[in-house]
């Protein structure tokens, strides 16, 4: 038995559907004191008190499980602050790969959109130039986008709702744009939002970004300011969520991370991941 699970730890299953179950097993595998269902469908259990957990963690990860080993200790009442990505996270789409749509040139944007949020690129150098390329596009397709390419990833407002209920605060933090996290902060709740603004003159988009580059270190420096300012003695916790490199900083700089159907490199540095339920699945790795 390791420290952590002398401490006290449960194994939290949970799948976006029904799935073939051996719970008795999996207990019994994993050493646990035995199982209670949170959830029947989608189906979400916990293993109590879980002695050899990676004796089946691997196996039921296999098997379109999300599987995290969560403290005893870990309530959702001691969340003061949740920072969340937009794009491919709180949202089903890159923005700036669907804007690069309206002129024909989304695979060679999303291209270098990819190699960035694997790591591969630099974040700040990689946007200047998939921006340039937008040059004269009408801001009119910025709407058209939020209006009918924009949707919500499953479970994004229950999990917002959770927590908000709870007492968290939360923030939009994104490498994208201001135009999609303002509306987005106003139909969500989120407490601040902050993204690069795209310049536009005339009507149409002039290939620059105004003003300083929301990267991975903004986003940290984002969630390390407003955790002084909510975080108390008894409500500290922080918690970070996103899919890509530019969420690695942020996710360092918060008490639990949840790598959200996320880049391996991101998904290797995160307390937990996210690869098969929603965003509401979240919130299931709390007590």
């Amino acid at each position: 038995m390791n420290k952590e699970n002398e401490a006290g730890f449960d194994l939290v299953l949970q799948a976006p559907m029904a799935l073939p179950l051996d719970l008795d097993n999996w207990a019994k595998d994993a050493e646990a004191d035995g199982w209670v269902e949170i959830r029947s469908l989608p189906p979400v259990y916990r293993l109590r008190h879980v002695r050899t957990p990676s004796h089946v963690a691997a196996d039921l990860s296999q098997k379109e499980f999300d599987v995290a080993l969560v403290p005893h200790a870990r309530r959702l009442q001691d969340v003061c602050l949740v920072a969340m990505d937009m794009d491919s996270t709180l949202i089903t789409i890159e923005c700036i790969d669907e804007i690069a749509d309206m002129i024909g040139i989304k695979p060679q944007v999303a291209e270098i959109t990819e190699r960035a949020m694997r790591g591969e690129l630099d974040f700040r150098e990689s946007l200047i130039a998939r921006v340039a390329l937008l040059k004269g596009v009408p801001e009119t397709a910025l709407a058209a986008i939020y209006d009918t390419r924009l949707i919500l990833s499953p479970g994004a407002e229950a999990m917002l709702k959770a927590f908000h209920a709870a007492g968290a605060k939360s923030v939009l933090v994104s490498g994208g744009f201001t135009f999609f996290t303002e509306k987005l902060k106003a139909r969500l709740g989120f407490a601040h939002a902050a993204a690069n603004t795209l310049e536009i003159v005339d009507g149409k988009l002039t290939g620059r970004v105004i003003g300083g580059i929301v990267g991975a270190a903004e986003k940290a420096a984002q969630l390390s300011e407003l955790k002084e300012k909510y975080a108390t003695p008894h409500k500290s916790l922080t918690v970070a969520i996103g899919d890509g490199a530019n969420d690695l900083m942020m996710f360092q700089a918060a008490e639990v991370s949840f790598a959200y159907r996320a880049k391996p490199k991101v998904r290797s540095a995160a307390t937990h991941a996210i690869d098969h339920c929603g965003l509401d699945a979240i919130v299931n790795c709390f007590c």
